[in-house]
């Protein structure tokens, strides 16, 4: 019998969290398959995930109604369900963070997209979601804009799981990664634990190649022979940009000064592969699974991509990350015309409309079924 393909990468060191919610695949058997048949060890959602799921079917339908005839605003509304799609996911993988003493087993639940350059907002938001939520195994996620960043260490201080989302630069993660060990380093010097305490830095990949790839299209065409530099960076991009990113993260956190806190207990702020889902249908549909198979790290998989790998993937096909050739690639772009600081400020704020726009078009969803149903 064919090996399992999604049980070869766990097998290899890298866990595999689904990267999608659904009240009803929490309560019909279906995530409890994903978990005891592919080694599904966490879940992510975001405002889109959640806009997808509620207007997508009648699931949560009677609960809407009951509430809207309770008076709740579409606010409320929407929290209640969020919360509660978190907390019975949560327990689900609770098994999952028991067995791997904390290392696995989170779902995260976004502060709203709003608060996103608000750093005392995100800040009290996510104290009182996390309060809400009441479960150890859950994350969560602040965008990692520069006010996100400003909250982090306080998160982390206060003991709060933190999965830093939206996170594009290499730079940026860099800030990423000192707001945690700041946070953590508060806690030791405060006599706190900080065992319990974890973060990852969810760097999104797959969305930078939809970015750059036109460009480096039109430069190879505009140049010819000149442009073949071009045509072998083309799809690259991404996957050179997260290479160079798991290098920062492995002298970060292999430093004399991050090995000294390991020894007080505290975590390894794990690398996170988001946006792995691939956008060009000339791509390989598990492009960004076997280039950033890496051990030690997350990724995070939408339903149809981790379904394309259990039928078609094949852990023999990855490589090891060469940073060398990832700077060359990324080292290339301005020959091109393309500077990438630019490109991944532009995506960062690409990526917070991406969240408004889905919670904004969900908060109108619910109020016009508190119309209805209120008639």
């Amino acid at each position: 019998m064919k090996t399992n393909p999604i049980i070869a990468l766990v097998h290899y060191g890298q866990s595999i969290w689904l990267d999608y919610i659904r009240r009803d695949m929490i309560h019909n058997g279906e995530l409890a398959r994903f978990i005891d048949e592919d080694g599904i060890s966490g879940m992510t959602s975001n405002p889109a995930i959640f806009e997808k799921a509620i207007s997508g079917g009648d699931f949560y339908d009677a609960e809407i109604r009951k509430m809207a005839l309770e008076g709740k605003s579409p606010e409320e509304i929407l929290e209640v369900i969020t919360i509660e799609d978190v907390q019975a996911a949560a327990d689900a993988f609770r098994p999952v963070y028991d067995r791997t003493d904390g290392q696995d087993g989170f779902v995260s639940l976004e502060v709203n997209p709003h608060l996103a350059l608000n750093t005392e907002g995100t800040i009290k938001e996510a104290r009182r979601l996390w309060e809400k939520l009441g479960r150890q195994n859950v994350y969560i996620k602040v965008p990692a804009t520069a006010q996100g960043i400003s909250a982090i260490s306080e998160l982390i201080s206060d003991g709060i799981n933190v999965n830093v989302t939206l996170l594009f630069g290499i730079d940026r993660y860099r800030e990423v990664a000192e707001a945690y060990i700041r946070g953590i380093e508060n806690r030791i010097n405060t006599g706190k634990p900080v065992h319990s305490v974890s973060s990852v830095a969810s760097f999104f990949v797959s969305r930078m190649d939809t970015l750059v790839d036109p460009m480096i299209q039109e430069f190879s065409m505009k140049n010819g022979e000149q442009g073949h530099f071009g045509i072998n960076s083309y799809g690259e991009t991404g996957i050179a940009n997260a290479i160079m990113a798991y290098d920062a993260f492995q002298k970060i956190f292999q430093s004399e000064r991050f090995l000294e806190m390991m020894k007080k207990g505290a975590r390894v702020q794990r690398v996170l592969w988001a946006s792995t889902g691939t956008k060009n249908p000339n791509f390989s549909d598990v492009k960004y699974l076997d280039a950033l198979a890496i051990r030690d790290t997350i990724n995070t998989v939408p339903p149809e991509t981790l379904n394309a790998y259990r039928d078609h993937g094949d852990i023999k096909q990855r490589k090891e990350p060469d940073p060398e050739k990832a700077s060359t690639i990324l080292g290339g772009l301005p020959e091109m015309g393309i500077v990438l600081k630019k490109i991944t400020d532009d995506l960062e704020r690409e990526g917070i409309e991406k969240f408004n726009q889905p919670y904004d078009k969900l908060i109108a969803t619910i109020r016009e079924k508190i119309a209805l149903y209120r008639k």
